[in-house]
């Protein structure tokens, strides 16, 4: 499980056998935020408060570049 990025209770994740369009799933400490890199929007909440959701969606609009890289890192290894 490639954690991306750790901040303020919040563990970024990209799995390395997920699917299209790049995507992060972003854990709280009560659930999940799964998140569009392309257009940074939410595709999914289960469990977490809406303000998490919302922090959640701020850190990845903030870190989208790399997150985008390391995407194409773990989904295309001959990079």
């Amino acid at each position: 499980m490639p954690i991306i990025l750790r901040h303020a209770g919040l563990r970024v994740i990209i799995w390395p056998d997920d699917h299209a369009p790049p995507h992060v799933h972003v854990f709280s400490a009560d659930g999940t935020a799964k998140i569009e890199l392309i257009h940074v929007r939410l595709l999914r909440v289960v469990g977490t408060s809406r303000k998490d959701a919302g922090r959640a969606l701020e850190l990845v609009f903030e870190h989208e570049a790399e997150m985008i890289a390391a995407w194409e890192k773990i989904h295309d290894p001959s990079r």
